[in-house]
């Protein structure tokens, strides 16, 4: 067996995610079913980040593992001509067995994208449309309640076992004039599901009304409820942008590093 990390992008609209629930074809399930087609050979893939339905990515980390003797840059000329347009392999590096076990992620870089204005037909599918007047300067304020060490019991789906303590190391909110659009930039060793577009939808939300005041936000965080009504950004405007390892110079390349819009 042979063992490669991967980088991949892809749009996540027409995927159930990156696996599949039973409920439509996932990111992973393409991958496999391409790679079967051109090399013959069944693969073993785990991808780092598990991205829910419509979520897309440009720095998703896959490790495959293949009976399969190919120089990196040969596989991935041959699996990108027969894989779904949707779907790209940016980058591939032979590694060895006890690679992957030896890492560990310090750091995902996510992507919110959101407009305040009607987007270009070919850019509303990366974002969500605002289509009420936001206050930037508190929703700048709003974000920054949910930097550091919390428990994000109310902030997931409410489904998790796992302890539901994270860190988030920093959350920006950067502005793209040309194309009208904003990015909120969230940064964190792990996330839990819907965490992200929860605490986006919420921000939002009392950014988008005046008599709605921002220790609210902080009030549903300690309450440590998931029943709580907060809106949930819509998947489409997540994108999974960058993972770090620790010691892994792979990752610092310019190759994984992209200027979107």
């Amino acid at each position: 067996m042979n063992h490669y990390k991967l980088i991949v992008a892809y749009d996540g609209t027409d995927y159930a995610g990156w696996q599949s629930q039973g409920n439509g074809k996932s990111v992973a399930e393409a991958l496999c079913r391409s790679f079967e087609s051109v090399f013959r050979v069944q693969p073993f893939l785990h991808g780092v980040s598990r991205t829910d339905a419509g979520v897309h990515a440009v720095g998703q980390v896959v490790w495959l593992k293949a009976d399969l003797d190919l120089d990196p840059d040969q596989l991935k000329f041959a699996w990108n001509n027969r894989i779904d347009r949707s779907i790209v392999i940016r980058s591939v590096q032979a590694v060895s067995r006890e690679y992957r076990s030896m890492q560990e992620v310090i750091e995902k870089t996510y992507f919110y994208h959101f407009f305040t204005s009607r987007p270009l037909p070919f850019l509303a599918r990366y974002g969500w449309y605002c289509d009420h007047r936001l206050d930037l300067d508190k929703l700048r304020g709003a974000l920054q309640i949910f930097v550091g060490t919390h428990d994000f019991r109310s902030y997931c789906t409410g489904d998790e076992w796992e302890d539901t303590v994270r860190t988030i190391n920093s959350i920006e909110l950067v502005t793209l004039p040309k194309i009208q659009m904003y990015r909120i930039v969230v940064k964190g060793p792990r996330f839990l599901r819907y965490m992200i577009r929860r605490i986006v939808g919420s921000c939002i939300q009392v950014a988008s009304h005046s008599k709605m005041e921002i220790g609210y936000l902080k009030k549903v965080l300690d309450e440590l409820d998931p029943e709580q009504c907060l809106r949930n950004a819509p998947s489409r405007g997540l994108m999974l942008y960058r993972i770090k390892y620790l010691g892994d110079g792979f990752d610092d390349d310019k190759e994984t590093q992209i200027n979107l819009f």
